[in-house]
């Protein structure tokens, strides 16, 4: 039999248990950093001394169909945060993506030059996919000139039917393999067709809607934002807060249409339930800042 030596034992005891301490806290470490990663960076970029002075994304403002060299000129000049551009594949020779929104098929500017000008600014951009074909040769593009981590980089499509929706979505699962090939930082925004009608009792996002969204997202690395129409968010408040509320990934991105009706109650529900860190407003600047002061 061999002796037992009580100090010997206690030693290796204390070493296991450093062990297993050691090794618990490195695998918070790297949880922490997957999380932060995976976490939405754009408010970290825009908050500090010379931008918005607290993380509330109703501070950050937009500009919209950048899809001209005029329009790029004035929003690289102006005091906006965000510039959103639509992306096709122009519709004669040389066939590569340019900035413009169907029914048109040509620009004065391509995406590269797009890309180029807005490269030397402070500013974060949001590309608007209007084709699946536009995709793999703007995602190129983007990997080739923003290759800085920091700048905020959103790539939004609408990937399936939602309320009131006539037009078609992108194919979810092509859109999806050819942008998360995009670093980790970048947004994907992705969001259902939707449609309104004045006169009429609109549906909101359906619980097969937003159950839909959350099983093709749930295994992204990517932060991910939905772009959720503000006169569709009352009669939704159930299904988008459960959204939400899967993942600290995501978050909303209220839009509006130009007809569309709606009030500022009918977003302060939002507002008041979730960190106001987690919905952006791409309103008119008027009622975003007013909103901002709730």
């Amino acid at each position: 039999m061999f002796p037992f030596n009580t100090s010997t034992f206690l030693s290796r005891g204390n070493k296991h248990r450093s062990a297993f301490i050691l090794i618990g806290f490195f695998l918070l470490y790297v949880v922490w950093n997957l999380k932060g990663n995976m976490s939405d960076q754009t408010l970290d970029y825009f908050t500090g001394p010379s931008g918005i002075k607290k993380r509330d994304a109703a501070e950050v403002r937009w500009s919209h169909a950048v899809n001209s060299r005029s329009r790029l000129t004035e929003a690289l000049a102006g005091p906006t945060h965000m510039i959103e551009a639509d992306i096709i594949i122009r519709g004669r020779d040389p066939k590569e993506p340019i900035m413009a929104h169907p029914p048109d098929t040509d620009s004065d500017i391509t995406l590269k030059e797009w890309l180029e000008g807005v490269k030397t600014h402070n500013k974060g951009i949001k590309l608007d996919f209007k084709s699946l074909e536009a995709v793999s040769p703007s995602v190129a593009l983007l990997e080739e000139v923003l290759t800085g981590p920091s700048r905020p980089v959103w790539v939004n499509a609408d990937i399936l039917p939602g309320p009131g929706g006539q037009a078609r979505p992108l194919e979810p699962q092509a859109f999806l393999s050819a942008v998360t090939t995009l670093p980790t930082h970048t947004v994907l925004s992705l969001g259902w067709t939707t449609g309104w009608t004045a006169g009429i009792v609109n549906p909101g996002y359906s619980w097969d809607m937003v159950r839909g969204m959350e099983e093709v997202c749930r295994t992204l690395q990517h932060p991910v934002t939905f772009p959720v129409r503000a006169a569709l968010l009352v009669q939704s408040f159930s299904q988008l807060t459960w959204l939400l509320q899967q993942s600290d990934r995501y978050t909303l991105t209220v839009w509006t249409g130009q007809n569309d009706k709606f009030t500022l109650h009918d977003l302060l529900p939002y507002r008041n339930m979730f960190d106001i860190s987690r919905i952006y407003y791409d309103l008119p600047d008027l009622l975003r800042t007013e909103l901002s002061m709730t």
